[in-house]
């Protein structure tokens, strides 16, 4: 080794939770083929992985979130005010826990089958974390600052600097954002309370824009208002939420 480079960073004590036998054997075949990971136990319940954690002190949890009795973001929530809290990898078959993984600080989240590039992503990212001294890097805010959004046969994560508008769609948002359109589980009432209201504003029961992509607001005369977006869209704008609406130009 050369003597300008750094040794290699200590494999991470990992531990493994999920309710399944065959998702715990196949995350143990994963982990031995991956570099960094030294897996130290498996756990098939919440209760069990706390255990294990206080036992074994692990610096990560691949932890499943739909299991019976205490679930995976419970357990993530019991480690939060802990001093030596693991980093959290969510590994799940659910999308629509992504918005909620955010609140308890995860630094991933994984779809099943986790295939073994994703899962070689989230370790470096973890093992970046560390080394810098930061922690998880998803520290907890007032206001939601990144989303992991279904993209293909993964999540990718999107900071909510970089969405442009958001467009209701049943039981899910579409997020215009980065040139592409994504869906996310989640309603547009909890999104309009967990973004800061300083970056967007909901213009219609259905549609949420980021400020600085309003170019101008028009009125037909007939009393209908529209905000012209940067890219040319252009939203009507519901009466309820008029009045924020024309407080963006001082009216």
């Amino acid at each position: 080794m050369a003597a300008d480079q750094p040794p290699p960073a200590p494999p991470l004590r990992s531990l493994i939770v999920d309710d399944e036998p065959l998702a715990i054997e196949r995350l143990q075949i994963l982990c031995a083929q991956t570099p960094g990971i030294d897996l130290v136990g498996t756990a098939s319940d919440g209760e069990a992985a706390l255990r294990l954690v206080d036992a074994l002190t692990p610096e990560l949890l691949l932890l499943d979130i739909a299991m019976p009795g205490l679930d995976g973001l419970a357990v993530a929530r019991a480690l939060e005010d802990r001093q030596a809290r693991p980093a959290i990898i969510f590994c799940t078959a659910f999308d629509q826990f992504a918005v909620a993984a955010f609140d308890v600080a995860a630094v991933d989240y994984l779809l099943k089958p986790v295939s073994p590039e994703r899962l070689a992503r989230a370790i470096g990212r973890v093992g970046a974390a560390l080394r810098s001294g930061t922690g998880t890097p998803a520290e907890k805010t007032a206001y939601t600052e990144e989303f992991w959004v279904p993209w293909r046969s993964e999540m990718i994560r999107i900071a909510a600097r970089d969405i442009d508008r958001i467009d209701a769609e049943r039981d899910y948002m579409r997020l215009h954002a980065n040139g592409r359109s994504l869906l996310l589980h989640e309603t547009i009432s909890e999104l309009e309370r967990r973004l800061d209201p300083d970056l967007f504003i909901r213009l219609h029961r259905s549609t949420m824009v980021r400020r600085d992509r309003i170019a101008r607001l028009s009125h037909d005369g007939m009393g209908v208002w529209h905000a012209h977006l940067v890219d040319g869209a252009q939203i009507r704008i519901g009466r309820t939420y008029l009045a924020a609406a024309r407080a963006l130009a001082g009216r």
